[in-house]
């Protein structure tokens, strides 16, 4: 959840292999991020009606309009065989994860297309303004919707943990702006972006209200439409599915003390790498779970009699005396010029203002007000003083979103 794109005056690399006719060149940023940033078409000129077709036959709930915006960016993914050969690989074992998150919030399954876009499916993905993990979430915006952060762990690149919170804000964000498209658009820039895009436009038709939005949102939902087509059509593009070593079936086990990952992958006589892919958020290769707070991990389906081999693993503690600490960051260092500027600063609540014109204001989020603040609700009253994190603190612009 997060800008995950920012502008800036290098340009990394230039794309001119398209399907499409005519298209203009493409500028992609060096980030974690695979979407590449378009200049905006003048005109329309090779409208595809078999790719019109595709994309109707394969929607659902969320709209899968056809444009110039998305014809661009089908034009990328298509082109793309190598990397989207892997995130069809990829989906294997990581769709069944992110459908089983999203059905327990009655998100569209269609969502599960997202992290493509997000992170190419790498667990370990890291932007230059700190977004993490399959979903990208910034820390304040993650600690608000339940993951945590500490020396041994950092939930948000834990697909199964990060899929439930992403599930969680596209809920909230669906109540908050009544539209599919518009919640995918707040999954990027934050949904005070969108809601004074709204106002500007007057609309709330994510394609009426797009010129009102930042850069990299516009494109942002045009390349998860494209996505998803390839995705679904990969097979009209010649792109072949490259399987993910360590997809494979798996088993969860919970234990409530510290177990070292690499000896539990020799007692399961497999590589340890592979075995650390299948659980990427624990920072040093142990798991540890306690009596208060038990750890899952994901280990290959073993039968009865292997399952005794490993059994010692799973119950001796390697803690002794290793402490738990919260993260109080989202792990970058601040430099000294930085750690001298104020974190936040208080805002007064006037009459007749609440936490969303309060976070309009700021251009923050009213996630991260509550979180900042502790609050249980959204109830505030006239004289209370609510904490604000400045540009220099904790998040300038919203907890998850990233500019």
């Amino acid at each position: 959840m997060k800008l995950k794109v920012h502008f800036t005056a290098c340009l990394f690399l230039i794309l001119t292999s398209f399907l499409a006719v005519g298209q203009p060149h493409t500028i992609e940023l060096n980030d974690t991020t695979s979407v590449p940033l378009v200049p905006e078409a003048m005109m329309f000129t090779d409208y595809n009606f078999t790719y019109k077709n595709r994309l109707d036959s394969i929607q659902k709930i969320v709209p899968l309009s056809y444009n110039e915006h998305v014809q661009r960016y089908i034009a990328i993914y298509s082109n793309r065989k190598d990397m989207m050969g892997k995130m069809l690989g990829l989906s294997d074992y990581y769709f069944p994860i992110f459908e089983k998150a999203l059905n327990s919030y009655n998100i569209p399954e269609e969502i599960k297309y997202l992290p493509i876009i997000e992170s190419s499916m790498n667990p370990h993905a890291v932007s230059r303004v700190g977004a993490t993990g399959i979903w990208q979430f910034m820390f304040s915006t993650a600690k608000g919707y339940g993951l945590n952060m500490d020396n041994f762990v950092d939930e948000r690149k834990d697909p199964i943990q990060a899929s439930y919170a992403a599930a969680a804000y596209f809920r909230d964000a669906y109540e908050e702006l009544g539209d599919w498209l518009l919640a995918i658009a707040a999954y990027n820039c934050g949904m005070g972006n969108v809601k004074r895009a709204m106002e500007k436009a007057d609309s709330r038709d994510f394609w009426e209200l797009r010129r009102f939005l930042p850069l990299e949102t516009r494109n942002y939902v045009p390349a998860f439409i494209a996505a998803m087509y390839v995705m679904n059509c990969s097979d009209k593009h010649q792109i072949k599915s490259q399987t993910a070593t360590y997809t494979r079936i798996t088993d969860t086990v919970q234990v409530s003390h510290f177990v070292s990952i690499p000896e539990l992958a020799k007692a399961l006589d497999m590589d340890e790498q592979e075995l650390s892919l299948l659980n990427p958020s624990y920072k040093k290769k142990i798991v540890n779970g306690t009596d208060d707070s038990p750890k899952r991990i994901i280990i290959p389906k073993v039968s009865f009699e292997d399952y005794a081999q490993i059994y010692d693993i799973l119950n001796t503690d390697i803690g002794g005396n290793m402490k738990v600490v919260l993260a109080s960051n989202d792990d970058r260092r601040l430099s000294k010029k930085v750690l001298k500027k104020p974190l936040f600063f208080f805002h007064k609540v006037g009459k007749g203002q609440n936490l969303s014109t309060i976070a309009d204001k700021y251009n923050v989020e009213v996630q991260d007000l509550k979180v900042w603040n502790k609050l249980k609700g959204t109830t505030i009253v006239p004289g209370q003083k609510l904490k604000v994190f400045s540009a220099s603190g904790e998040s300038a612009i919203s907890g998850r979103f990233k500019g």
